[in-house]
């Protein structure tokens, strides 16, 4: 691909009238291209007018849209966007037409499957990013709550609490301030009448996202407890990680204490927020203690980083030698140690590892089997890659699916590529009679052999 600087060089050289051409030639030939036109030759007036009429036609459609015409939506709904952005200087005025875009999700939401999530991204990302820029511009603060509340009020979609969750961004911190009052006293109103628990714990998580915004921590606590008096420890975790935040390391450490050790379901983020703790508060032994932990839990080379930023950089060979030693006495094959030998430059162990566990290679974790194979065979371990693109196409003879039998045919056909080339078979099979025994157990799918003999 070209550099984008080159490029533009290149087309400001070729001149206006050249360029205007191209385009009207383009838009007379898409959808996309035709917009753009439109809207670079049209006024703001122009440009504002027909963002509120394709609003006001976006309510009134009624067609489903299924999750093949998603992603075509979606661009629609950019493109709306782009012509509000293009169309308002007056930052009121844009801040209630991007409100006024929110306040469409039902139309949007009940009458298109958006599986993939283009559409919702549209109001996560264009249409929040257009209502903070309009809203950063704002002096009406006051006015601003209000709009903020109401849109709030009745986020059904999940789309307008994004509005919230960045409301720091244009909102100073006496506003968010008041604002976190007001919900608070609503969420207190809607508990003495509410029949379920969604309606007052919308509120309390509108507390809650802007005390973390606000970095007050004891506020954050007090929502948190007040919707989940049970304080189960999914809650624990969220208020030591903002205690963490908000400066507080002590109080973040002692409230992960409460939080066990042994919970497979919060042993990584609570460890992660240990370090951090320990790494503020200057416990060095602490702090290495957990870092180990997390290392062995998951042996990596991103949880291999973080472990030398605590212990130090100069023990990474050290490390790395304790733990090949370590994965060289298990006899069960984990692809997961293969794969940190591999990050760690350790191909020589990576494959000696896999070799001498060549037989518990499940050819099914294509996934797992396919980059460590490429990986082998580019740094020439190309008896290890050997073993792993075998255990590949053994699986897909041993399942009879003629529909990926494709896969096996490459897979068969980088064996013959690699086989000329390893000059030691150590405890594999030479290849011609590993092929001449495949041909005998398998003999019967004929459409595979058919398929690997035209294949080139």
């Amino acid at each position: 691909m070209k550099n984008p600087d080159y490029q533009r060089d290149k087309l400001v050289n070729l001149g206006p009238e050249t360029l205007a051409d191209t385009l009207l030639d383009l838009s007379s030939r898409s959808d996309d291209a035709a917009a753009v036109v439109e809207r670079m030759t049209s006024s703001p007036k122009e440009n504002q007018k027909r963002f509120k009429s394709k609003l006001a036609g976006l309510k009134r459609q009624r067609k489903f849209i299924d999750w093949r015409g998603a992603a075509d939506f979606a661009r629609r709904l950019e493109e709306l966007l782009a012509d509000l952005r293009a169309g308002v200087q007056q930052p009121q005025t844009g801040v209630e037409l991007a409100a006024a875009f929110f306040e469409c999700d039902k139309s949007v939401f009940e009458r298109c499957d958006d599986s993939n999530g283009a559409v919702g991204d549209v109001f996560r990302f264009d249409a929040r990013q257009s209502f903070i820029h309009y809203a950063s511009q704002v002096d009406d603060k006051e006015w601003l709550c209000q709009l903020l509340l109401k849109l709030y009020e009745h986020d059904d979609y999940g789309v307008r609490g994004e509005l919230l969750d960045s409301a720091s961004e244009f909102l100073p911190t006496d506003s968010l301030r008041s604002l976190a009052e007001v919900m608070w006293e609503q969420a207190e109103q809607e508990h003495q009448i509410a029949t379920d628990t969604w309606h007052f714990n919308r509120w309390f998580y509108g507390v809650k996202t802007l005390a973390r915004q606000l970095k007050d921590a004891p506020l954050f606590e007090k929502a948190a407890l007040t919707s989940a008096p049970e304080k189960p420890l999914a809650v624990c975790i969220d208020i030591a990680e903002v205690y963490l935040e908000s400066g507080d390391a002590a109080r973040a450490l002692s409230i992960l204490k409460d939080v066990p050790k042994d919970n497979p379901h919060f042993e990584t983020d609570r460890d992660a927020l240990l370090l951090a703790a320990y790494k503020k508060l200057g416990n060095n032994e602490k702090a290495a203690e957990t870092a180990w932990r997390i290392f062995r839990r998951q042996r990596g080379a991103a949880n291999l980083d973080v472990l030398l930023e605590v212990v130090g950089s100069e023990k990474r060979q050290w490390i790395i030698d304790q733990q090949a030693q370590e994965i060289h006495l298990a006899e069960r094959l984990d692809y997961a140690s293969a794969r940190f030998l591999m990050e760690v430059d350790q191909t020589d162990e990576a494959e000696t590892y896999i070799l001498h566990r060549a037989g518990q290679l499940n050819g099914g974790l294509y996934e797992l089997l396919v980059p460590l194979a490429k990986r082998m065979e580019e740094s020439q371990h190309l008896l290890g890659a050997t073993a792993i693109y075998r255990a590949l196409l053994e699986s897909i003879l041993a399942r009879a699916l003629s529909r990926y039998y494709h896969h096996g045919v490459r897979y068969l056909r980088k064996l013959d590529d690699l086989a000329p080339e390893v000059s030691d078979w150590r405890n594999l099979a030479p290849h011609a009679s590993y092929k001449a025994g495949l041909l005998e157990v398998h003999a019967r799918k004929k459409s595979f052999w058919a398929k690997y003999e035209t294949s080139s």
